[in-house]
Parts: structure tokens; sequence; C-alpha cells
């Protein structure tokens, strides 16, 4: 399995329309047999932030998925209101707990 994880910081006012897009692509993970997990958070002491979690089957799968219109499409329309992203290390995972896995 493969881990991608990060986070996209709004441009001021706009960390409501950003969730907005991320959940919208989280419903259509719901297609995607190879993606094991999609997980939109947020944190209170970073309020212009949101976190994202995903864990996909492999890199491929992934790297797949932001080929697909239905993202590229969210992608282009959240990125005037994206002032900052950072993403953290992708990991291969090597054990745990996943729910349905």
């Amino acid at each position: 399995m493969y881990a991608v994880n990060g986070n996209l910081t709004a441009v001021d006012g706009k960390v409501e329309e950003l969730k907005g897009y991320l959940l919208d692509a989280s419903k259509h993970m719901n297609d995607l047999e190879n993606c094991y997990c999609y997980l939109v958070g947020e944190n209170e002491d970073d309020p212009n932030s949101v976190y994202i979690v995903e864990i996909w089957e492999d890199k491929a799968a992934h790297e797949a998925s932001l080929q697909l219109d239905v993202f590229r499409d969210l992608i282009e329309k959240a990125k005037p209101i994206i002032a900052g992203m950072n993403n953290f290390p992708t990991v291969n995972v090597i054990g745990g707990k996943l729910i349905g896995r």
C-alpha cells in the first residue's frame, strides 16, 4: 500500500470552499477500488488549512487517479483558492490496521 498525506492552506476566507472541493473528491473515491482511504480533516490551531490522508493500492494507482477528468476538474477549480501546500513524506505501508483490509 501507498500512503499520501499533506495539507492545503486556503486563501483567507476560502477554507470552507476548499473543504467542499476536497469532500466532493472524497465522494468520487468510492468508485475507485484501489483507493482504500481518503480522509479530509481540519485542525483548530490552523483554521485556514485542510489536511488530507490517502491510502492507495500502490503509487501507480494514486498517480492514475490524478489523470481522471473528475479529479483534474476539481484540482483546477481549487487552484485559485490555495495559498500553499505542504506534502508530508509519502510512505509504503508495511503493516497496521485499516478497516476492510
